[in-house]
């Protein structure tokens, strides 16, 4: 048999099994043991009564007429006779015998003391130098009803208080093992970015360890976690101004120079550095995702940040390219608005980058805070798609761009407890591809005011 894995079961059936087990063997033990007694009881009073009784006969039997038959007392008032007696003379004949005794049960007189048969239990005594003989016999089913009725009054209290102990274990269990099941409970409720210790204040001795442990290792992985975000913002921030003087430099290298393939080398390093600034970009943004506050106190209407990032994406060659439904009221959210940004721009961007040139992307935030982004193109396959939020991802090698867009919007969106969802094809549609993520909102003001209105 296979004990359960829960701790708390384990406990609770071990802990149960052996009272169970205890309060049986103690039942069965007890009960040998006052059967043993009791059948040195019934033999006491079965002697004392054969003691008593045959002076009394003694006496009435030679106060009788000598030629008297033998008598058979009267029964006095109806009662239940577990003991009854015949007394006899020498030659076995009756002389006296209580009024309910068979004879033919009593076996033949063999001196004092005790005899058994399979139905009754004798004991005999004699006097007047053995011409008076008593026997008293008690009937086995008796004895053997008294014993039944005491392992009864033994095995129904067992019945009920073994219930009541599993029951009283499993609570005594529950409530010793409440500072872990609060600990499991905390830790359970844990994201995956939150590496901070685990209060463990109330734990038992036995397993306060185990959880100091764990906040070690939690703290270790919090400080490598942190510092490889910090490098990678750092390293990122700091190429920023180099980056920006090589470009220049190449720039006039190409205004300064005559020569065709000097020219063209030139551009070639300029287009370089510039994929090496957009990198440093999305490094920064993606620290900026995984290490920064995401959600503030105060709300702001997502609307206007959405706008904001069409209008810029709209000063670039690719103009025009972008269509923005917005909802008709505030979507107010505590998220912060820079957040907010870098996720939308980063979605367009991919949709730009690697939908069709001919046709537009459609960006819709709702009222729900439902954000998508849709362009038309190629089906991507499943395969490829659980793929894209990975780093560096790309879905095709013959793509640009530096494959952390769709990285940094699943870090945000995984930060203010969302998922960013990736459907190929575009629902209702044979072909493109669609990124939706919902968004963290609250009831706007103009949204209460108008409600209050409607009521009004």
């Amino acid at each position: 048999m296979r004990l359960p894995r829960s701790l708390q079961a384990r406990l609770g059936v071990s802990i149960g099994a052996l009272l169970t087990l205890l309060w049986i063997a103690a039942a069965s033990v007890t009960a040998i043991v006052l059967r043993h007694e009791m059948q040195e009881v019934f033999d006491s009073t079965l002697q004392e009564t054969a003691q008593r009784l045959l002076p009394l006969a003694v006496l009435d039997i030679v106060d009788r007429e000598a030629d008297d038959d033998a008598q058979r007392l009267a029964q006095i008032r109806e009662h239940d006779e577990h003991f009854t007696y015949v007394v006899r003379d020498a030659l076995g004949q009756i002389l006296l015998q209580s009024h309910t005794a068979d004879p033919l049960i009593f076996p033949t007189y063999d001196g004092p003391g005790f005899a058994q048969t399979a139905t009754h239990r004798f004991y005999s005594e004699e006097a007047l130098r053995g011409t008076v003989r008593i026997t008293v016999a008690e009937p086995m089913e008796h004895r053997a009803a008294i014993a039944r009725d005491i392992q009864m009054g033994l095995g129904l209290p067992v019945l009920v208080v073994i219930p009541v102990a599993l029951l009283a274990v499993v609570l005594a269990v529950r409530a010793n093992l409440a500072p872990l099941r609060r600990f499991r409970e905390r830790l359970e409720a844990r994201h995956a970015r939150d590496l901070s210790p685990v209060p463990a204040r109330d734990l038992p001795a036995e397993i306060a360890p185990i959880a100091a442990t764990l906040s070690g290792l939690l703290d270790r992985l919090k400080a490598a976690f942190d510092a490889e975000r910090n490098f990678a913002a750092n390293a990122a921030h700091e190429l920023r101004t180099p980056l920006a003087g090589a470009i220049a430099q190449a720039q006039r290298l190409r205004s300064e120079t005559a020569d065709p393939q000097a020219e063209r080398r030139a551009g070639e390093i300029e287009a370089t550095l510039k994929r090496l600034t957009r990198l440093a970009e999305r490094l920064m943004q993606l620290a900026r995702a995984e290490g920064g506050r995401l959600r503030l106190d105060r709300s702001s209407d997502l609307r206007l940040v959405a706008r904001v990032v069409v209008d810029d994406i709209d000063r670039t060659p690719t103009r025009d390219r972008v269509t923005l439904t917005l909802a008709g009221r505030p979507v107010m959210s505590d998220l912060d608005p820079d957040a907010f940004g870098i996720l939308c721009r980063n979605l367009v961007d991919n949709a730009l980058r690697h939908g069709a040139a001919t046709s537009p992307v459609e960006v819709t935030l709702s009222e729900s805070g439902l954000l998508t982004v849709a362009n038309e193109g190629p089906v991507v396959p499943a395969e490829t798609l659980s793929r894209l939020t990975t780093r560096f991802e790309r879905a095709s090698q013959h793509t640009s761009g530096s494959g952390l867009g769709l990285a940094i919007a699943a870090a945000i969106a995984d930060r203010i407890g969302s998922r960013l969802v990736l459907r190929s094809p575009r629902p209702g549609k044979s072909s493109g591809f669609e990124a939706a993520v919902t968004l963290p909102t609250s009831a706007s003001p103009a949204a209460s005011i108008a409600g209050a209105d409607a009521k009004g």
